[in-house]
């Protein structure tokens, strides 16, 4: 059956069936240098938003050159040049490149998220005693990250489908694995087609799990506004 859905000389059917399972197996790499490098993000992204918001003139203007270079440099020179220029090993090259690439739009969403939270509300943290730490942690972040939940997530898209970079440096995830088998078969139209589809179907997962965070978080924020006017 699976020979009805091929065309002769462009998409080979029965071929990338069969090499689902091979490409497949170099997934958990691809979500494991997302994962991590994500998290990093985050947490050198909020860094830098604080960096970029504190009163002293050399971190404000120290984060936002690092933000303005990283955003305007590709993915894959900054991979090359932590890999070949530093020699670090393949994984801790891409973690880190995703991370620090990463950070600097993270940074963004962050400070753009901060800014648009009632200043009002940190002065009432004040007054009750909390500290610069306490106010970020548990008033600024949580209501940041709410405001902030869509774009990071394209973020987290666009750096799982960056992870196909990592190929480039001999990591071996779910690219690797297509171009592997790609060769053994010569057939790289019909292999670049089933991992095309592959990664389309893994960001659908992730959108779903986006859409379902958005929804959540919506409902409890709901539920604590009747709480209070209860």
């Amino acid at each position: 059956m699976l020979h009805y859905f091929s065309i002769p000389g462009f998409f080979n059917a029965p071929l990338a069936w069969s090499s689902v399972p091979q490409i497949l197996s170099g997934l958990p790499m691809s979500v494991y240098l997302t994962a991590v490098s994500f998290v990093c993000s985050l947490i050198l992204g909020l860094l830098l938003t604080l960096s970029q918001l504190s009163h002293s003139r050399l971190l404000h203007g120290l984060s936002r050159a690092y933000i303005s270079f990283m955003r305007g440099v590709p993915m894959l020179v900054v991979l090359f040049i932590i890999y070949f220029g530093f020699g670090a090993n393949a994984l801790p090259a891409a973690i880190i490149s995703f991370t620090v690439v990463s950070a600097a739009f993270v940074s963004e969403v962050f400070r753009s998220a901060f800014m648009g939270i009632d200043h009002g509300q940190y002065e009432a943290a004040y007054s009750l005693g909390m500290s610069y730490g306490k106010v970020i942690r548990y008033i600024i972040l949580p209501q940041a990250f709410r405001i902030g939940l869509p774009a990071l997530g394209n973020i987290l898209l666009d750096m799982f489908k960056s992870t196909s970079l990592a190929a480039m440096i001999t990591v071996s995830e779910m690219f690797m694995d297509a171009k592997i088998v790609a060769g053994a078969n010569q057939d790289y139209m019909t292999i670049y087609i089933t991992i095309a589809i592959l990664y389309w179907l893994c960001c659908v997962v992730l959108t779903t799990g986006q859409n379902w965070l958005e929804r959540h978080l919506d409902y409890q924020r709901r539920a604590e506004r009747l709480a209070k006017h209860a």
